[in-house]
């Protein structure tokens, strides 16, 4: 290995090289460097507790654990702190957690990892506890300073008043003493009803810079001699570098070194256009092992046995199926298909690796900082407290950055650095993000449903057939043949049948699969809600009429259910040649319902004019978000029902880029309305819930216009490569 530097990029080298790439940063991706909280005295800012610091000037710092990845929880989790704190928001600041510091600090930010839409509703107590926590120590410093009881003081807008005396006395002013005094046991939080930062429709904190081009991706980081690397990983999954041949390119100007690695070879150059330029003429072998010949045909069929496969695990049972179907008037009967997707994250996966004297430094998108963590000491073989992670904005994330596989990257960028001795950035190329990624699995579902003489479900057999998540990405989930994940949306289907069986047939690929926002609820969504408006019309109904029928124990289905119809207008008269569908998911503790209004193009394909969509997630942080989150929910949504497949040909994917994996183009985005519902009592997510319903209401959209189901996705068909 070359000579490392003799000294780590400080703090203020990296913020001013930072601020030349890409505008100045509106976050500190570092906290003060203590070990533990009883060290504040060192502190060049008090902190009051883990999560909340107060400066003299009386700006407060609030720590932020969780990824910002343009889902806004950023602020929302300020928000809740904020509240309890009683401080003023005009002096608020958000700042990234050092994950280190949950390993110094026996884990007091629990949790890191931004997934699940779990970073509000997983937290949501803890952090009020510590904003009402410094709240009071903050106003027994003021009372100690008084020499007066605490119970005649109280906190607003980060001043302190003595009731009696009307003294008063600024959280600045206190904020050192407050943090030498023991934390309260115990606190009394805030009823809801009572806010006046949380439940806000308030700006957030990231939007103005983001506008303005300010804030560093880890794609904008640069260092001091920093080298960039371009990367071609095996073209089929399970594959292997053989070898390469680097005598044509080894002493072309900008490159500095080829590296090879297990199952990928990267270039180091100058600049990644060297670097890029010079891995598309490199000679490369690769030992494409048992997969090369597998297609998308052999997987089909594959998948197909799962669904006919006699002996498999069942996870619902409830009556008696058999005998129930042998008693219906008419029996409804379907398969439904979906394929691999990928996650295509605008920024694509990159990461920066720079070792020094006192260790590794690494800057990458994450959506779970620990995970990159220990990706990076395993890969640079150093002790987990000797690896300093920079977080970072996100540009997206979908579960890319955070479920299985989130640390590939990182993984490879480190071995670059260490190999070259320099710091470098690996950034995949938009074919390597697309080809290599952690894919929603394939699945497809048969159905068999019962009516009785009046049309009413009276059995409901569902046959899942797909690859599992958990296989891989947490094996010992498994359980005698099932991954539970797999089957939501049937094991908890809340319409009211008395006889239902659901099994699973598993067939798990050699394509690597992982969580893709709303996971297992995207496919399972659709197949359950598009083959509902099957049942309806055989039995004659109205579907959104018959679906509230089915969900009389399902209050918050059926209220969302209710609203979303009421805002779309259901049952009105619609302009000649509109049709509207209807579906509802719930999933994360949330509740969601959308309705979709469309035409048909004489080609037969859709055109959406209107999304109307309604969630009831409990509490709302803040409703800006929300409601953004849910029209990103659409876009997401009608993406992946309209456009998406990752087909597999000779082992690899056929798809590369956006030519060929295509976005919905703004030119096709409908009207979207949003109807927030909140009921209270529970903190729902709000980041993958919004999606599920859109694509199954736009098919029975179709289903109402046609007459003729839509039983597979994407909807639009394109062959690769065409335009």
């Amino acid at each position: 290995m070359n000579e490392m530097p003799k000294r780590a990029l400080d703090r203020r080298q990296f913020l001013v090289t930072s601020t030349l790439a890409g505008g100045g940063l509106m976050l500190g991706f570092h906290v003060p460097g203590r070990e533990a909280q009883a060290a504040t005295a060192a502190a060049p800012t008090p902190e009051v507790n883990a999560w909340i610091m107060i400066k003299n000037d009386d700006s407060v710092i609030i720590r932020v654990a969780y990824s910002e990845m343009g889902q806004g929880s950023l602020t929302a989790l300020t928000m809740l702190v904020a509240e309890e704190l009683e401080c003023d928001w005009n002096k608020v600041q958000a700042e990234f957690v050092d994950p280190r510091l949950n390993i110094t600090r026996n884990k007091v930010y629990r949790g890191m990892a931004t997934v699940g839409s779990r970073a509000i509703r997983s937290s949501h107590e803890y952090l009020r506890q510590a904003g009402a926590s410094a709240r009071e120590m903050l106003v027994a410093a003021a009372a100690q300073r008084w020499k007066v009881s605490g119970d005649e003081c109280q906190a607003t807008k980060g001043v302190i008043t003595h009731i009696p005396s009307k003294r008063t006395l600024t959280y600045g002013a206190v904020a050192e003493a407050a943090s030498k005094l023991q934390a309260p046991e115990k606190v009394a939080l805030k009823d809801p009803s009572t806010w006046t930062i949380a439940g806000q429709p308030l700006q957030r904190l990231d939007i103005v810079d983001k506008v303005m081009g300010k804030p560093v991706y880890a794609i904008d980081v640069k260092l001091p001699g920093m080298m960039y690397a371009a990367i071609a990983q095996s073209p089929v999954f399970g594959g292997k570098l053989k070898s390469f041949d680097d005598t044509g390119i080894k002493d072309r100007k900008g490159i500095h070194r080829v590296v090879g690695l297990e199952a990928a070879v990267a270039v180091v150059g100058e600049s990644y256009w060297h670097a890029q330029r010079a891995l598309k003429t490199l000679p490369i072998v690769w030992d494409e092992g048992a997969n090369s010949k597998t297609s998308n045909a052999d997987i089909a069929a594959f998948l197909s046995s799962g669904l006919t496969q006699a002996d498999v695990p069942v996870a619902r049972n409830d009556g008696d199926v058999n005998a129930a179907m042998a008693t219906a008037a008419k029996v409804v009967e379907a398969e439904y298909h979906v394929p691999f997707l990928s996650h295509a994250a605008m920024e694509p996966m990159n990461c920066t690796a720079h070792f020094t004297e006192d260790g590794l430094e690494v800057w990458a998108p994450t959506q779970n900082a620990e995970a990159i963590l220990n990706s990076a000491a395993k890969a640079s073989g150093l002790d987990p407290l000797k690896v300093n992670v920079h977080l970072t904005y996100s540009g997206g994330g979908f579960g890319r950055r955070g479920g299985a596989g989130p640390g590939d990257y990182v993984d490879q960028a480190v071995r670059i650095a260490k190999a070259i001795g320099r710091p470098v950035k690996l950034i995949w190329s938009r074919e390597e993000d697309i080809q290599h990624d952690f894919y929603r699995p394939i699945s497809s579902a048969k159905f068999k449903v019962g009516l009785d003489a009046a049309g009413m479900p009276i059995a409901w057999d569902t046959r899942i057939a797909g690859q599992s998540i958990q296989s891989t990405g947490n094996p010992n989930a498994i359980k005698d043949g099932m991954d539970a994940g797999f089957l939501i949306c049937f094991t908890d289907n809340p319409y009211d049948v008395k006889n239902v069986k659901v099994d699973y047939g598993m067939r798990n690929t050699h394509v690597p699969v992982g969580y893709w926002r709303s996971v297992n609820h995207s496919q399972n969504g659709y197949f359950r809600e598009a083959f509902f408006d099957e049942i309806a019309r055989a039995a004659g109904q109205d579907p959104y009429e018959y679906r509230r029928k089915l969900l009389v124990n399902a209050p918050k289905q059926l209220a969302v259910l209710d609203a979303a119809a009421q805002k779309a207008g259901w049952g009105t008269p619609l302009p000649a040649g509109r049709f509207r569908g209807i579906a509802q998911v719930d999933g994360y503790g949330s509740f969601v319902s959308a309705v979709a209004e469309i035409s048909m193009n004489p080609d037969g394909t859709p055109h959406v004019h209107r999304i109307t969509t309604a969630v009831d997630c409990g509490y709302v942080v803040n409703p800006n978000s929300v409601q953004a989150q849910m029209e990103g929910a659409v876009v997401w949504a009608m993406t992946a029902a309209l456009y998406s497949e990752i087909t597999i040909k000779n082992g690899r994917v056929e798809q590369g880029n956006f030519d060929t994996y295509r976005m919905l183009l703004l030119n096709k985005m409908p009207q979207v309305d949003v109807v927030l519902v909140p009921s209270g009592g529970f903190w729902g997510g709000i980041g993958e819930p919004g999606a599920p319903p859109v694509g199954p209401a736009i098919v029975n959209a179709m289903l109402a216009a046609t007459g003729k189901p839509t039983r597979s996705l994407p909807i639009i068909k394109r062959t690769v490569g065409s335009a």
